[in-house]
């Protein structure tokens, strides 16, 4: 790439990007120098750091087997997908009905060069990809109608996205835009970390102050309170590794993590 090259000049590689530090520490290649010194100084100050991705990733495959086995829930909305690694949500959900239909969102291009060459559909199934910022909920649903139809239940999935617009952008406001638009037996899952930890709220500042994006750490009643006017699916809004632990996790070091929540709740 060149200095001439739009994208080049795009993916910021000189400065850290959320997606690309979060595929570090969940021991991914597709990141650079700039990233990975970033994420070094994370673990440093919160070693937990590294631990919570991996949990924010097994509650993406939990949740999804979930939607897609219990549910029966054939379409999916991923807001903020981050890179591909493995088991991504239409991976999971086609494992279990291949004919299910799957928009993903993020606005880093880094990602929608990944995206493009690997998420992959089944024939029967459909996959997508929309490059933009979820701050924009109606570009997003205008791109996603053409593959999802609304008249239909859909899962909307946003993993630890919300941390990344500030309180100035109103995030609840853009939850509550994204709900309205999905008819009833519909779905949200969710993770967000929480400002419970002060080593985790020092790492985070200065993640900030040395990254091209900033993280935005809030309580746990105000993550909760995304999922206002939801029926919360049991075992409700709890700590990451509590929300249905595969057999081998339980009681394992990671059953008191408490610094990122999720949940997924079913629209009436």
């Amino acid at each position: 790439m060149t200095s001439e090259d739009p994208l080049a000049d795009r993916l910021q590689l000189d400065r850290p990007h959320s997606a690309r530090v979060w595929n570090f520490l969940l021991g991914g290649k597709d990141n650079y120098a700039a990233d990975r010194e970033a994420g070094e100084m994370i673990v440093k100050m919160f070693p937990d750091i590294a631990l919570l991705a991996r949990l924010q990733r097994g509650f993406l495959v939990r949740a999804v087997h979930y939607l897609a086995a219990e549910a029966g829930i054939r379409q999916f909305l991923d807001i903020g997908t981050g890179l591909p690694t493995v088991d991504n949500t239409h991976e999971v959900a086609q494992r279990i009905a291949p004919e299910s239909r799957i928009v993903y969102v993020d606005n880093d291009p880094l990602v929608l060069v990944h995206a493009q060459a690997l998420l992959t559909s089944t024939p029967e199934g459909a996959c997508a990809y929309v490059e933009a910022d979820v701050r924009d909920p109606e570009t997003i649903l205008e791109a996603a109608a053409r593959t999802l139809d609304f008249s239909k239940p859909i899962a909307l999935t946003m993993l630890g996205i919300l941390g990344q617009i500030p309180d100035s952008d109103e995030p609840e406001a853009v939850v509550a835009r994204f709900l309205d638009a999905l008819p009833p037996g519909s779905y949200l899952a969710l993770t967000d970390g929480t400002d419970t930890n002060p080593a985790l709220n020092q790492a985070i500042s200065v993640y900030n102050a040395n990254s091209a994006s900033s993280y935005y750490l809030r309580s746990p009643a105000r993550v909760t309170a995304f999922f206002d006017g939801l029926e919360a699916v049991e075992p409700g809004i709890v700590p990451i590794s509590q929300w249905r632990p595969e057999p081998v996790d339980v009681g394992s070091d990671t059953s008191d993590v408490v610094d990122t929540i999720c949940g997924i709740g079913r629209k009436i």
